[in-house]
């Protein structure tokens, strides 16, 4: 009898084995995401609203998520270099800052991306929009939109503004605000906003339209004067500001966004539990406060919801690019 029963206790044993290491890759693959700390990476140089946004957020999800999400800065060509890199990143653990620029501009602005906004890529959560503030250096004889436009015309040319960079949302602020009161300004790119705000605060530039977040410091200190907003309604940090639309241009918008972008790599499971987190880092009583004292808006929505997003944003910048001709550095 026990001589029949070892083989078949053997058999067992060899069949559980033999099923474990079946199972072991189908294991692996289950094992809990983020099982290391998560690279977010910002495609533009420090000192702007998209690294005030990044932060915020990072600091939020690493506790929601249980694990570290650190800020990485990598500039250049308008966003292009860091959107390649992360569309190729098959770590599961590298995510991207989408933004105006990179998702509903470069696509227009360049004859050949090194990468698809929209095959490369998952829409995580719109994270935050970021009033867009029309700037002017304290010296310059204007205390409004109406005078601003008023002195560009009877000096044409002679007016510069910066940008980050062409394509970037500076440039696309002041660009709709040249075409919809035909004005002439030269515009000055640099690569980023603060080495653009260093000569904006020097007075070696007459202009810009920056995010709030990067600016409101220096508007408070007089460093700044801010002539307009580019909001519907005025913000509450700026209430003497008249908007755009309140100076004489109805139904005139402009609003710098950011995102979380995920390569489409990236599994379900791990996109999901992703999203709910962003969405809920933004709404955090900690992120609401330090967000709002930038003027920025926390915001949190799906990934559907997102992708619709950028959809609209795109069909709507891509006649403003047309019709201004951006070109790329």
């Amino acid at each position: 009898m026990q001589a029949r029963q070892l083989p078949r206790r053997q058999l067992l044993q060899w069949g559980a084995g033999a099923a474990t290491a079946l199972a072991l890759p189908r294991l692996r693959a289950q094992q809990p995401w983020p099982s290391k700390a998560i690279r977010f990476v910002v495609p533009f140089a420090p000192g702007g609203s998209s690294e005030i946004v990044a932060r915020t957020a990072a600091v939020e999800m690493s506790r929601l998520l249980g694990q570290s999400v650190y800020v990485e800065n990598k500039p250049g060509a308008a966003g292009n270099v860091a959107m390649q890199e992360v569309a190729r990143a098959d770590d599961q653990h590298t995510l991207i800052l989408g933004h105006i620029g990179t998702l509903a501009v470069n696509p227009y602005m360049f004859d050949k991306l090194p990468y698809d906004p929209s095959k490369d890529f998952r829409p995580i959560s719109l994270l935050a929009k970021v009033p867009s503030l029309y700037l002017v250096r304290p010296d310059l004889p204007v205390h409004n939109l109406r005078e601003f436009i008023a002195y560009a015309r009877k000096n044409p040319g002679k007016i510069n503004y910066g940008s980050a960079g062409n394509g970037s949302a500076g440039h696309l602020a002041m660009e709709y605000l040249k075409m919809v009161s035909e004005t002439f300004m030269l515009h000055v790119p640099y690569r980023g906003t603060g080495p653009q705000l260093t000569d904006l605060l020097a007075g070696r530039l007459d202009a810009a339209s920056v995010g709030a977040a990067a600016v409101m410091q220096f508007i408070k200190t007089g460093k700044l004067r801010c002539i307009a907003t580019g909001t519907t309604q005025r913000i509450a940090q700026l209430p003497d500001v008249p908007t755009v639309a309140e100076q004489g241009w109805p139904g005139f918008e402009m609003t710098q966004w950011y995102g979380l972008m995920a390569p489409a790599s990236l599994p379900q499971a791990a996109a999901d539990k992703l999203a709910l987190a962003a969405a809920a880092a933004v709404k955090q009583p900690s992120a609401s406060e330090k967000l709002g004292a930038d003027a920025a808006i926390g915001v949190g929505s799906t990934p559907a919801e997102f992708g619709a997003f950028i959809a609209a944003e795109q069909k709507r910048w891509k006649a403003v690019v047309a019709r201004a001709k951006i070109k790329p550095d």
